[in-house]
């Protein structure tokens, strides 16, 4: 089976954020570790928006643990910004996915980015053992894809 690809451009899913006070640090500024949990958030949201939410995932007996993260960080996030998560799948491989994030606030009619990068997960079952993404789970996404293509057009 092949692998699908496709870069960080379309289709992107945003979702806003408000910096709750206990998200930052004694310095005032969203501490960290706190930025994964907000591109779990966009991961989440991007997979609900797509018609493949996780729930429905672990209910076929499909896992997607993280494997391997990355975030660098550009500008602070403070309590009470609105933030804006953006997230693609980047590419879906036989066993394996990657997705892409830009974590940004609006400022002063522009767009501050304030952290990117990506996370890489494996397709595992209750087990514990890898396993393919399931064909109907490829197809949805191929559709999302396709579909977006097609608006380009």
């Amino acid at each position: 089976m092949a692998d699908l690809h496709m870069g960080m451009i379309d289709p992107i899913f945003r979702v806003q954020y408000r910096v709750i006070y206990g998200d930052t640090d004694s310095g005032g500024v969203m501490y960290n570790a706190n930025y994964l949990r907000l591109v779990e958030i966009g991961r989440t949201e991007l997979m609900r928006n797509w018609a493949i939410p996780y729930s429905e995932m672990e209910r076929q007996g499909i896992i997607l643990p993280l494997t391997e993260s990355y975030l660098r960080y550009k500008a602070p996030a403070r309590y009470d910004d609105l933030i804006t998560i953006a997230t693609s799948l980047a590419e879906v491989k036989f066993v394996s996915c990657r997705f892409h994030y830009r974590v940004t606030r609006a400022e002063e009619g522009r767009e501050q980015l304030l952290a990117k990068g990506f996370t890489n997960h494996a397709c595992i079952n209750r087990q514990g053992k890898l396993m393919p993404f399931p064909d109907n789970i490829r197809e949805s996404i191929q559709q999302v894809w396709q579909h977006k293509a097609d608006e380009a057009v």
